[in-house]
């Protein structure tokens, strides 16, 4: 009988060093699935979108990384009426920076 995973597990593949199959002692489909999505999501964009990405981002004084990753994470697009927003994602990075040179 299967283990229920801890309550805080995401149903993703094992992070340990395991010599078993690349799915783990789990069920292949859920690793085959979360491969093809995680391929899907950072799949690059046309040209044209990651200009308009960039020009969206830099407008909002944001890079074309936390853009993206905002869009990836909530499925919007920020605008300029956002700037609860932002302004946490701004504030992030300089905690990031800060941690960084601990």
């Amino acid at each position: 009988m299967a283990r229920r995973p801890k309550r805080s597990h995401n149903g993703g593949p094992p992070l340990d060093e395991y010599k078993g199959p690349p799915w783990g002692k789990g069920d292949p489909y859920i690793f085959l699935a979360w491969q093809a999505a995680h391929a899907k999501a950072w799949k690059a964009p046309s040209r044209e979108v990651m200009l308009l990405r960039m020009d969206r981002a830099e407008r909002l004084g944001l890079t074309y990384e936390e853009y993206t990753l905002e869009i990836l994470e909530r499925g919007r697009h920020l605008r300029e009426e956002d700037t609860e927003r932002i302004s946490a994602i701004k504030a992030a990075r300089k905690r990031r920076r800060v941690r960084h040179l601990d």
